[in-house]
């Protein structure tokens, strides 16, 4: 998966999910200050994106998360670990 479709994919997400309107949601938008995901909206979202990907985060994964950049950064950290596994 390249960077940009993980982007379409969270992005479809934070729209549909919890309704964030798309000209909110940039790269260095920080999830939590700028985008008002909580922690049982960061669950929600782990999950979309591993039904979407394949590729599961986990709760420590998503502790240095911060912005849309950061989750695309960890999903292409977690597709290289299954290319190499």
């Amino acid at each position: 998966m390249t960077e940009q479709e993980i982007y379409a994919i969270l992005a479809n997400a934070l729209e549909n999910l919890f309704e964030i309107a798309p000209e909110r949601i940039k790269p260095e938008a920080d999830l939590f200050t700028d985008l008002e995901i909580d922690s049982i909206d960061a669950i929600d979202l782990i999950d979309y994106i591993k039904r979407q990907t394949g590729h599961k985060l986990q709760a420590e994964d998503f502790r240095s998360v911060r912005t849309v950049a950061d989750v695309i950064q960890a999903v292409m950290n977690k597709a290289k670990q299954a290319d190499n596994a």
